[in-house]
This record gives C-alpha cells, structure tokens and sequence, in this order.
C-alpha cells in the first residue's frame, strides 16, 4: 500500500481553522498544488484580496445578488440582526454574534459561514486528492492564508503528516510571528513564499497594520539557515512601487544570500466585491492595476542587483 493514504496525527492540538482548499494551483509554488489558506492573518494590508481571511474566527458573507428576499433569515436569528420589509437581508453587524444559524436556512446561499475546522486527518484526505498532479508536474501543498503561522501547532502537525505521505511542503507566509513558530517547522518546509511589501517600517504600518522589524529579522534567520526562499512582492501602484521600495528591496536581498528569486505580483481588482459581502469598505478604489510596461520597469531594477525576477507567482 502507498504509504500516503495513511493519515497523520489526529489530536485536539492538532485542529485548526480553514477557508478554503483550492486544488490545480499554479500560483502558489512549483508544480500544480492543492493550497490550504488558513483563517486569521496579524496584517490587515489595504489591498487584500482574501478580507475573509483576517479575521480568526469564522466570518459570515452575504452574496446580495443571490438573496431572494424571503425571509428565512432573519425569522430565525436569535439576536434580530438581520432587517426586514426595506431593510430585507441586511445584516446588523453590531448585532451579529456569528451564530451563522441565518446560513442553516439559506436556500439560495445567500448567507454563507467562511470557516472551517478540520482536523489534520480531514486536511490531508483532501490534499492527496490531488497527489498524482503532484508526481506529475513536481507539485504538492502550500499553506497560505491569511497567515498559517498564526496556527503554529495545526500547521506543524500538518507539515509533518504531508512529510511523511512524501508530498512536498511549501509555506506562504508575511513573516509576522515569533521565530519560535518558524523554528518549529521549518525542517519540514520544502519552500518558503516569503512576502515582502514595504521596506520602510512606518510606510508598512501605515498600510499594513503592523511594523517589519520582526519580518524583516524572520527572513534573516531563514536565509542564514539556508532555507528555500522565494521572495514576493505585491505591485500595489502608489504604494510599493515607487524607485526607493523597490531599490530597498534589491539591496537587501543583495546583501542577504541565498535570497536570490523574486516574484513580482501585480494588483488586480478581484477582491473588492469580498468587502461588500463582509459589509466592509475597500479603500484603494481608485487604484488602477500597473501596466506590463510598469512590470518590466520594475523587473529590470531588481535584476539590476543579480536577482532572478518573475513577474506573477
């Protein structure tokens, strides 16, 4: 019998929150790859594109153009959060405690619950679905998120269990967590995605939430170790794509071997309708998506530097 139809450790430490499993991936790592993306991020970066993904427990969304006004929800919210007559399907969030008993009688899956708990042997029975994509192309899983090292204990016991059915470990990551975390479970990380946005601490916290020291000193100690890294940077027009970003980032990877490819990810506008859904409001409308003149420009400066640059994950 393969060895990978066994399952890994099944223990209360050893659940976590997901959002989505999405097989055939082509952007996140080498090969096709099933990507888990975690629930939970410490970043709450203007341009995300996965806002469902932010926050730690699970979220409710409602698709408006779905909702066909009968009703059923708010007959059945315990805590009155949802309108009725003129207000019809509108979800008070003040009054919301999440209780998702308004998605239980969706009938047009209108109202959905983002979030998930499995255990590490309900993950894995979905990642090997995809495992001769895996032989095939040089494939195999990248944990994403929101941030996976925001469930260090999940994500660990997850690593190991993929190691042992021999599929290939990758881990997309902001860096933000305490390199304990990163400690724990790097042996079993075949390939770091490493994101990297703004190089100016008070320019990251201005449109991240949170400074880059930590980051920063994470990507250090992995490049130090010797560890797989690609690095990736998002292209969010008037944001990080100015000369001096850009310039800051190539002498750092630079001056920081083996840190040597760069991906370079263009913006795009796919995420803005998520934040209607999640009742929240999207502050970069009027950002436009960089040209590929744009792109190249920016790949030329970092080649610049010896780097190996691709433009999209």
């Amino acid at each position: 019998m393969d060895k990978r139809q066994h399952s890994g450790p099944d223990t209360p430490e050893s659940r976590g929150l997901i959002f989505d499993i999405k097989g055939y991936s082509i952007h996140d790592g080498l090969g096709i790859r099933t990507t888990v993306f975690f629930k939970g991020c410490p970043l709450h970066c203007r341009w995300c594109h996965n806002p469902e993904s932010q926050s730690p427990p699970a979220s409710l969304i409602w698709h408006t153009n779905r909702c066909i006004r009968c009703g059923a929800c708010a007959d059945v919210c315990p805590h009155g959060a949802i309108g009725r007559n003129g207000a019809s399907g509108v979800t008070d969030r003040e009054k919301c405690r999440a209780c998702m008993a308004c998605t239980a009688v969706c009938y047009a899956e209108a109202r959905q619950c983002v979030g998930r708990s499995l255990t590490v042997a309900e993950a894995l029975a979905e990642i090997q679905r995809d495992v001769p994509f895996y032989d095939e192309s040089g494939g195999g899983v990248t944990f994403s998120g929101g941030e996976p090292l925001l469930q260090g204990d999940f994500l660990q016991a997850l690593l190991q269990a993929c190691r042992a059915q021999g599929i290939r470990t990758a881990v997309d990551t902001c860096g933000y967590a305490d390199w304990a975390v990163l400690d724990r479970i790097r042996a079993h990380v075949d390939l770091f995605l490493y994101d990297l946005k703004l190089l100016d601490s008070a320019r990251h916290r201005q449109h991240t939430g949170v400074p880059n020291e930590l980051i920063m000193e994470n990507l250090r100690r992995l490049a130090q170790h010797g560890h797989a890294v690609i690095v990736r940077v998002p292209i969010i027009p008037g944001v990080t794509d100015d000369p001096e970003n850009i310039r800051q980032i190539g002498e750092f990877m630079a001056a920081t071997p083996p840190l040597r490819r760069v991906d370079l990810l263009p913006y795009h506008h796919s995420g803005i309708d998520k934040y209607a859904r999640l009742n929240r409001s999207y502050s970069l409308t009027d950002v436009r998506p960089p040209s590929a003149e744009q792109m190249t420009a920016i790949a030329r400066r970092l080649e610049a530097f010896g780097l190996e640059v691709k433009i999209g994950g």
